[in-house]
C-alpha cells in the first residue's frame, strides 16, 4: 500500500532536476564508522541492553573472543570466551533480557555434526573474560547425509534470532544450481541436544550475492525479521512462531555490493550493518533507515 501512496510523489520528483540530483537520500547506506584494523572478518554484531556497546565476533580461524566497540568504532574490550572454541562462529545476538548468544553453526561443507548455540554470561565491557553458561546442541531435521549431494547443500547457517523461548535459524544455500531457496528451523532456547524443527522453506530473488543469507535480526515487537545478503536487505513479515511458509518477503536493495556479514536493529526503524574488509572496500559499520 505504501508503494502506491509514494508513487505519485516520485513521479513529481522525477520532473524536478534539482530533486533528482539531491545528494541526500533516506534509503542510503551510510558509513557510521570504520572497524578497527584487528577486525577484518566480522561475522556478527549485536547491541548491549543499553545500546552503548556494539558486540562483535569473527568467524572460523579467528579468536574465541567477543569484541566491544563504541558507537564511534573505538575498541572498548576484547573478552575471551574461556570455555568455548571458535569452530565457526557466524552470528551473535541478544534477547529481550540482554543475554548474549553466539551461533557456532558455520557449516560451509554441510558436514558438521557439532552445531551449537552458546549462551554467555557477558554483561558489560568491563569483564575480563566471559564463559558459556548454556549450550544448545542441534542437528537439522531432514539432513541424513554429511555432506548431502551438491544439489542439496542447504544446511549452512549464518543468521539466527531469538523469539519467545526459541531460536530461529535461516540457512545459507550453497547448492550447485543456486536458486535462492533457504530453510527456517526452530530450536528451543534450552540446554540440551535437539532436532532443529523445519518450519519453513522460502526463496529469495536473484543470484548468490542477492540471495545468500549472511545474518538476521528481529525487531522489538517480534513481527519483523530482516535477512542480510551482500547486496540487499530482505524483510520478513506475516510469519507465526511455528510456521514461516506463509511469510511475506520485501526485498530492499542497498545499492552497494560488499561482503556484508552482520546486521542488527538499532531501533525499529534503523539497522546497523557490518561488512568484512576487502582489498578495496568494506571493513565498515553502516546505518540504514527502513
Amino acid at each position: 500500500m505504501l508503494r502506491f501512496l509514494i508513487l505519485p510523489a516520485l513521479l513529481l520528483l522525477s520532473c524536478n532536476p534539482k530533486a533528482q540530483n539531491s545528494p541526500t537520500k533516506e534509503d542510503e547506506l551510510k558509513v557510521q564508522f570504520t572497524l578497527p584494523k584487528k577486525l577484518k572478518e566480522v561475522s556478527g554484531i549485536t547491541l548491549s541492553k543499553d545500546k552503548k556497546t556494539i558486540w562483535a565476533i569473527e568467524d572460523k580461524g579467528n579468536k574465541n573472543a567477543i569484541y566491544g566497540l563504541s558507537d564511534k568504532g573505538d575498541m572498548l574490550a576484547k573478552i575471551p570466551v574461556e570455555n568455548a572454541e571458535n569452530t565457526d562462529w557466524e552470528d551473535i545476538i541478544s534477547d529481550s533480557q540482554g543475554n548474549i548468544y553466539i551461533g557456532d553453526f558455520g557449516n560451509n561443507d554441510n558436514n558438521r555434526q557439532d552445531l551449537a548455540i552458546l549462551k554467555t554470561d557477558l554483561k558489560d565491557s568491563k569483564q575480563i573474560v566471559t564463559k558459556v553458561v548454556q549450550t544448545t546442541k542441534f542437528h537439522y531435521q531432514g539432513q541424513t547425509e554429511f555432506p548431502p549431494k551438491k544439489s542439496n547443500l542447504l544446511y549452512d547457517c549464518e543468521g539466527f534470532v531469538e523469539m519467545d523461548g526459541n531460536f530461529y535459524l535461516f540457512t545459507k544455500n550453497r547448492s550447485k544450481g543456486f536458486d535462492g531457496t533457504f530453510l527456517i528451523f526452530q530450536v528451543p532456547n534450552k540446554e540440551g541436544d535437539f532436532e532443529a524443527k523445519l518450519i519453513g522453506k522460502l526463496k529469495l530473488d536473484g543470484g548468490y550475492n542477492d540471495a545468500a543469507i549472511t545474518s538476521a535480526s528481529i525487531n522489538s515487537t517480534k513481527d519483523k525479521i530482516v535477512l542480510l545478503t551482500h547486496k540487499n536487505v530482505h524483510v520478513l513479515t506475516g510469519f507465526t512462531a511455528n510456521d514461516f511458509n506463509s511469510a511475506k518477503i520485501q526485498k530492499i536493495p542497498l545499492n552497494h555490493n560488499s561482503q556484508k556479514e552482520a546486521i542488527v536493529f538499532f531501533d525499529d526503524k534503523t539497522l546497523m550493518i557490518a561488512d568484512e574488509k576487502g582489498k578495496d572496500e568494506g571493513g565498515n559499520v553502516y546505518s540504514f533507515s527502513l
